[in-house]
């Protein structure tokens, strides 16, 4: 029995000023989006969403002030207008099928925009739309893609990795102040130290985050310039005088955003450095998040071989094959996201250092990256705040136990018998067992008048050596 043929998916003609090209017949994009899809086949990964819609966005307002300008009809404008939100709100996202592997202007998902805004533009009001002429008029991809980049960039930052990172601070900070008389052994090179609160570690975390938000909050001021208007090289041709002004305030009043127009545009379209500095705050996050995960493991770690000072929420069984375990699942994933954040910086780095002249030609690859970045950072934070800082709880007893024997709390003796003294003690008491107190005693440094009891005991008290100086 033979089967029947299949038949070649419908296909249509469309023409650019390269000639003719077949179209897949439903796709709204026409014949410059059809050349790049088969001229860039080499991720599979679609340019993010939200940079196309951030694209549209700018399309929709830019149709709106050429129309009030003169520059183009007021039906065409009013027709673009409305087919440009129906992509800023998602309605058409399969029609931008461009790999993010591609021109490094962004040129082909600019025309991407282009084409799908001009078709739907054209379906709906019965008029002849262009996408250069009417849709892409007083811009260029150059000012343009960057511009959709920092508009995502400041979107992101204000709608979600802000909030999430606020909200992991104010967790951290919660902690600390539960933690404030927890007293624990101090670490230092990963050995006994003196003693420190939980609380005080806590505060530590809390402060490191505290210190990346106000870096991101830096950084966003710069992003907020935005390169529309000039076109081409940076010089404005072919754009109305009072188009990106106009077109810029409308994207703040959209996104309640600070934006303003480019002070330079030269170094707008031909630098990302604000990009290059945002993306290097969000590593310096990832590095405190790093740091906060690996000690809560450690902490957390056993319950019985491990440190076992704190007690992690459980969330799922941790092995296939040894029943009962957990793992420290969320720290883990987070160590991930934050590898990626670094990762995606170092990309960040070398990309921006490649503009040459007049423009940068690494955006979309910039615009994946910091995307995905701010995307990790604000998902991550509110995670580890509601499902693991949260829930955490210590082991007093344990934290006291161990700052106790401690033999690092020799320290705060030096001043009576000093630090020789103290040092022999320490190695005698570690050697045959003994607590720090049996072993002053025991070398006769009491009986010599070096230091009395009180003197010792006061001394010893591991919760007013954590606050000896600082709390």
């Amino acid at each position: 029995m033979t089967s029947e043929p299949q038949s070649a998916p419908a296909t249509r003609i469309e023409k650019d000023s390269m000639g003719e090209i077949e179209v897949p017949a439903d796709a709204l994009y026409a014949a410059q989006t059809a050349r790049a899809v088969v001229n860039f086949p080499i991720s599979g990964q679609r340019v993010p969403t939200p940079i196309v819609q951030a694209l549209a966005r700018i399309k929709q307002h830019a149709a709106q002030v050429n129309a009030d300008l003169g520059v183009i009809d007021g039906p065409v404008g009013a027709a673009i207008t409305a087919a440009a939100k129906e992509v800023v709100a998602g309605d058409h996202d399969e029609h931008f099928p461009i790999d993010v592997y591609q021109t490094g202007s962004g040129t082909s998902t600019n025309m991407n925009v282009n084409e799908v805004v001009a078709r739907l533009a054209s379906d709906a009001s019965g008029l002849a739309i262009h996408p250069n002429d009417h849709v892409n008029a007083g811009q260029s991809s150059n000012d343009t893609f960057p511009t959709a980049l920092r508009v995502v960039a400041l979107q992101l930052l204000a709608e979600q990795t802000e909030p999430g990172l606020a909200a992991l601070e104010e967790s951290l900070r919660a902690k600390s102040v539960e933690f404030a008389d927890v007293v624990k052994a101090g670490r230092t090179h990963l050995m006994d130290a003196v003693p420190v609160t939980l609380g005080q570690e806590f505060g530590g975390y809390a402060r490191q985050i505290a210190l990346g938000r106000k870096r991101l909050a830096d950084a966003a001021q710069d992003v907020a310039e935005l390169p529309l208007g000039g076109t081409a090289t940076g010089t404005g041709l072919n754009a109305h005088l009072d188009f990106a002004p106009r077109v810029i305030s409308a994207l703040a009043d959209d996104l309640g955003l600070p934006f303003t127009e480019a002070v330079d545009h030269f170094e707008a379209q031909s630098a990302q450095d604000c990009l290059v500095a945002l993306s290097g705050a969000l590593k310096v996050i990832a590095v405190s998040l790093t740091k906060l995960c690996n000690d809560l493991r450690w902490m957390g770690s056993g319950p019985r071989a491990g440190l076992g000072e704190l007690a992690l929420p459980e969330l799922q069984p941790g092995s296939s094959i040894m029943p009962g375990k957990v793992n420290p699942v969320i720290p883990e994933a987070t160590l991930m996201a934050c590898a990626r954040v670094m990762g995606n910086d170092t990309t960040m780095t070398i990309a921006g250092a490649s503009g040459s002249f007049e423009l940068n030609v690494m955006l979309p690859v910039m615009g994946q990256t910091i995307v995905e970045s701010l995307t990790l950072i604000g998902n991550t934070s509110p995670v580890m705040a509601d499902k693991v800082i949260a829930g955490l709880s210590a082991n007093v007893e344990h934290n006291e136990q161990l700052a106790m024997s401690s033999s690092a709390i020799v320290t705060a003796i030096n001043s009576f018998i000093g630090y020789e003294a103290a040092g022999a003690v320490a190695k005698e008491a570690l050697r045959e067992k003994k607590t720090i107190r049996e072993t002053v005693i025991s070398r006769g440094h009491v009986a010599a008048g070096e230091i009395t009891e009180e003197e010792l005991d006061a001394a010893l008290d591991v919760l007013s050596m954590a606050r000896a100086g600082r709390s």
